[in-house]
C-alpha cells in the first residue's frame, strides 16, 4: 500500500549501453518522488550488486533503468527474490519485451502485422547463404539490421545493398552472436504510450537525421520534430491506440510501456513494445501524458501506485 511514509528505491544507472539516460530518467523521477513527499533514496548496480539492497530498509523499488540488466528480467528476477514491490513489468514479460525475435513471434501469433524479418548468425555471412535467406524470407532491399536485445536504437542500420550488408554485419559480429535482419518500412513514425493497460495516445516523429536513431532520440541538436496528436485519421489514430493496449495485454506488462509502429499505405507496422520507456526532459511518455493534462508528477505518481510483485 502507497503512502507518503513509503521509502522509495530508484534503481537507476546501471551497466547497459543505455547509462546516461538511466541516470537521466532516475534523476527526473528522483525529484518528482521527493516532490510528492516519499522519502527517496538511489542505488546504481554498476557501483553495487544488486543483491546488496537492503529489503528492511526499502518499501518500494522505482525502476528506471534502461537496457539489458534493467529491462531485460534480470533486475526484476532480483526484485522479486527481494520481495520488494517493484514498478513497469515484471521477470517474463520484460524478457520478452527485450528479445525482438520473441516479441516477433509473438506479433504474428496474435496477427498483428510487424515487418518481415530473418535472424543471421556469423556462419551466415557468404552471399550464397544471405541470398537464399532473403529469398526463403521474401526479403528485399532495403532493410534494416539490428541487434536482438538493445534498445534506443543502438547498432541500427538501414542497409541499401548486398556489399554494405557483408560489411555492417561483420562489424556487429564482433559484438553480437546473433543479428535480427528486417524489411525497411518508410511512412510516418508513430509511437504510443499505454498506462495500466489504457492507451494515452499518439505522437508522431519527424527525424531530420536519416531515421529515429540514438541521436535523434536524445540530442536537442537533432532537432526532430515531435508532433502530438500525430497526424493521422482520427479512425486510424484510434487503431493504433488499440493495437498498443492488445500488445500491451499479450506481453502481460504492467505500469507504463510504449510501442513503436510504422505507418505506411493505410498499414501500421509495429517495430517493439518498450517496458522500460525514457522518463527525461526529451522522452515522449511524459509528452504525450502532458497532452493529456497528466503532469510528470501524477505519472511517477500511477507508476508508484502499480508497483507490485508476482507479476
Amino acid at each position: 500500500m502507497v503512502n507518503l511514509k513509503s521509502r522509495v528505491l530508484v534503481i537507476m544507472g546501471g551497466n547497459s549501453r543505455e547509462r546516461e539516460i538511466s541516470l537521466s530518467s532516475g534523476n527526473a523521477c528522483i525529484r518528482s518522488l521527493k516532490k510528492l513527499g516519499f522519502k527517496v533514496k538511489n542505488f546504481d548496480p554498476q557501483k553495487k550488486n544488486f543483491n546488496l539492497i537492503n529489503r528492511n530498509d526499502v518499501d518500494i523499488i522505482f525502476n528506471a533503468l534502461h537496457g539489458t540488466e534493467g529491462e531485460d528480467g534480470l533486475a526484476q528476477s532480483y526484485f522479486e527474490y527481494l520481495r520488494i514491490p517493484y514498478t513497469h513489468s515484471g521477470v517474463i514479460s520484460s524478457m520478452n519485451a527485450m528479445d525482438k525475435v520473441v516479441s516477433k513471434n509473438l506479433f504474428f501469433k496474435n496477427k498483428i502485422l510487424s515487418p518481415k524479418y530473418l535472424v543471421l548468425n556469423e556462419k551466415d555471412l557468404s552471399e550464397k547463404k544471405i541470398k537464399i535467406l532473403f529469398k526463403k524470407k521474401g526479403l528485399s532491399y532495403p532493410v534494416v539490421v539490428k541487434p536482438i536485445s538493445e534498445g534506443s536504437s543502438i547498432d541500427v542500420e538501414i542497409i541499401r545493398n548486398l556489399k554494405f550488408l557483408k560489411k555492417r554485419l561483420r562489424l556487429l559480429f564482433k559484438k553480437y552472436e546473433s543479428l535480427i535482419v528486417e524489411k525497411f518500412i518508410g511512412g510516418q513514425e508513430i509511437q504510443v504510450a499505454v498506462i495500466n493497460g489504457k492507451a494515452l495516445g499518439a505522437i508522431e516523429l519527424k527525424p531530420k537525421r536519416k531515421f529515429y536513431d540514438y541521436k535523434a532520440k536524445y540530442q536537442k541538436s537533432a532537432k526532430t520534430e515531435h508532433i502530438m496528436p500525430a497526424k493521422i485519421p482520427l479512425k486510424k489514430y484510434n487503431e493504433v491506440l488499440k493495437i498498443s493496449e492488445k500488445v500491451h495485454s499479450i506481453f502481460e506488462c504492467r505500469g507504463v510501456t510504449r510501442s513503436d509502429f510504422k505507418y505506411q499505405n493505410g498499414k501500421f507496422y509495429i517495430l517493439e513494445i518498450n517496458t522500460q520507456p525514457g522518463m527525461t526532459s526529451l522522452s515522449l511518455v511524459p509528452e504525450i501524458a502532458a497532452f493529456n493534462n497528466i503532469p510528470f508528477n501524477s505519472l511517477v505518481l500511477e507508476l508508484i501506485k502499480d508497483a507490485s510483485l508476482n507479476k
